[in-house]
């Protein structure tokens, strides 16, 4: 990904003035740098993960001012007051930005004119930018501590006294009253003066009739790229919603019809499936109730399954027939299994309640030994074993009949 940064000319050059502009990817490696009008940079801007204006010194105010212990939306309702003696015009007309807390308690205030920069800020939303920030190109400048550092180019020059002060001013471009005006500016302290590389044998000619202590230097997009990064003021959140881009919801226009429909097509795919099930049930259970009713003529249908069920156990009842479910059959399996242990447990107590036979076992006669001979045994004659503390068995049929028997068991009266 790449981010592209534009340094923005000084607004009296007119709406038709170049910018110059650097295409850099995420490891900071330069891929393209160059010149052009700002209406004619829509491709790199749409192929940018992020837009960086570097505003021209000139159009942006470094203010600072003595600001309360105010934070977020508290501190940019109080800097229209805390501006407006420091400023001509309207604050509320302006762009106010508060950078970090400074260690005297003051705070910068970086102030722009709104109905300036939200265009610009518009149109690179218009051309695709994703995200775009906007920095005062002041603080963009390389800062040596106990020095000033200055730059030349646009017809402008550029001042940085400290890490959030700094101006800029729309110059003729005369070499000799640049350098002089920049040496007359920087006061005492020495002056690190940044040139375009081809006027830079130009400007080293004329430092003798400017004055000492002034260092000569190329200006790169990497002095620029850097001091962006690390400027700690942004203005395009003080527009608010018109720095920030609006999602294109015509270009998800046919994704969302497409996914509704597969939505649509789902719903009426699974109840025509949930209709056809139903019918086959319907159908099922009215074949069940006519078996009923011809095997039972004189029974209404109330639940056919259950009714079978409590019908053939009747029967078998009646036949004499023991079915694996009733008490006898599982306490006789349970005597017969027990006679086969070495060692038989002694028994405390025997309860039967649906269609379990609940054993209490004295604690002291269990063996876990037996306890497993015990199981399999039981196995062997379809019966399962529980063990529960404390010392509590659980037998049940686990024959085929066994289940249905047990899921009717509270059906059964």
């Amino acid at each position: 990904m790449t981010t592209l940064y534009i340094r923005h000319p000084a607004r009296a050059e007119g709406e038709g003035a170049l910018c110059r502009f650097a295409v850099v990817h995420d490891g900071g490696s330069i891929a393209q740098q160059g010149e052009g009008a700002l209406d004619k940079l829509g491709d790199l801007v749409a192929a940018s993960r992020r837009v960086v204006l570097l505003l021209a010194g000139a159009d942006v105010s470094l203010v600072p001012v003595q600001a309360p212990p105010l934070a977020g939306a508290r501190l940019r309702a109080a800097l229209p007051a805390l501006v407006e003696e420091h400023i001509l015009g309207d604050p509320l007309d302006c762009v106010l930005v508060a950078g970090p807390a400074l260690p005297d308690g003051r705070r910068p205030v970086a102030v722009v004119q709104r109905d300036w920069l939200e265009p610009i800020v518009r149109t690179l939303l218009g051309m695709g930018a994703r995200a775009v920030a906007a920095v005062p190109a002041q603080l963009c400048l390389p800062l040596q501590p106990g020095s000033v550092s200055a730059a030349i180019g646009h017809n402008e020059l550029l001042l940085r006294q400290g890490q959030y002060e700094g101006f800029g001013l729309a110059l003729d471009g005369n070499p000799t009253l640049t350098l002089q005006t920049a040496r007359a500016l920087a006061g005492d302290a020495p002056l690190h003066l940044y040139v375009p590389p081809a006027q830079r044998g130009e400007y080293q000619a004329l430092l003798a009739e400017a004055g000492p202590g002034i260092t000569l230097d190329s200006e790169a997009w990497e002095h620029w790229i850097a001091g962006a990064r690390s400027s700690g003021i942004d203005l395009v959140p003080g527009l608010g919603t018109a720095g920030v881009a609006q999602r294109d919801w015509s270009r998800w226009r046919w994704p969302l019809r497409l996914a509704l429909a597969a939505i649509v097509v789902n719903i009426v795919g699974l109840n025509i499936e949930w209709m056809r099930l139903k019918r086959e049930a319907d159908a099922v259970r009215q074949e069940m109730a006519q078996t009923f009713r011809s095997a039972y003529p004189g029974q209404p249908v109330i639940d056919p399954v259950a009714q079978m069920r409590q019908n053939i156990a009747r029967a078998k009842a009646a036949s004499g027939q023991v079915s694996q479910e009733e008490f006898g059959w599982i306490a006789g399996a349970f005597g017969e299994a027990v006679r086969g242990l070495g060692r038989p447990p002694g028994i405390a107590s025997m309860e039967f309640r649906e269609q379990a036979l609940t054993v209490r076992v004295k604690p002291d006669t269990i063996d876990p030994a037996s306890t497993g001979q015990l199981r399999a045994a039981l196995g062997a004659r379809n019966l399962g074993l529980e063990e529960t503390p404390p010392a509590t068995w659980v037998i049940r049929s686990t024959g085929p009949a066994a289940a249905p028997a047990a899921a009717t068991t509270g059906a059964t009266p």
